[in-house]
């Protein structure tokens, strides 16, 4: 795996950089050899951040992780992505191109269970209106949501996504189809 580590707010040691190395260089097993790790480690205030994306064919694996050390950071990052492979690997296997993961390699010692029933428990209707930005993140926080879906006015009528993101402030996303 090849590593892109950059520092915003702190310089980027050979300590760091090699407990990165090691620690993510343990999921090498489940990529391959040119997949690119992209770490970013930041700081604000005394809190240490942990940014690290992991991209193979169409998949993106990404985890975030905020604490006091960035050590500790560091290791929970590794744990968050290899959870997240351990979870999606039935999927994946089917849905990503033949020889994306080296699924030989892929001893775990307890079973998984593939994720092929899911609970749905709700299922919501409701009118998308066309409306602005602003006027979609006023309307999310009124009814005290996490999300909003809306028909963006601004952008020929196309659903959007506004959402609450946990280090504050507000998110769009906009949908890109193929």
């Amino acid at each position: 795996m090849k590593f892109i580590i950059t520092g915003r707010g702190l310089e980027v040691t050979d300590a760091i950089r090699n407990q990165i190395e090691k620690k993510l260089g343990k999921l090498d097993k489940f990529f391959e050899k040119d997949t690119e790790a992209q770490v970013t480690l930041s700081v604000q205030k005394t809190r240490q951040i942990v940014e690290a994306t992991i991209r193979q064919n169409d998949m993106i694996f990404r985890a975030e992780h905020t604490s006091d050390n960035l050590y500790d950071c560091i290791d929970l990052i590794e744990e968050i992505i290899e959870r997240q492979v351990r979870k999606y690997k039935t999927k994946l296997t089917r849905k990503v191109k033949d020889g994306a993961f080296h699924t030989e390699n892929f001893s775990i010692k307890e079973e998984i269970q593939e994720e092929t029933d899911f609970n749905l428990v709700r299922t919501k209707k409701f009118d998308v209106e066309p409306m602005t930005v602003d006027d979609a993140i006023l309307q999310m926080n009124l009814l005290s949501h996490e999300f909003f879906i809306f028909m963006n006015e601004d952008n020929k009528g196309e659903l959007n996504v506004v959402y609450k993101r946990k280090t504050g402030g507000y998110g769009l996303i906009l949908p890109q189809y193929r």
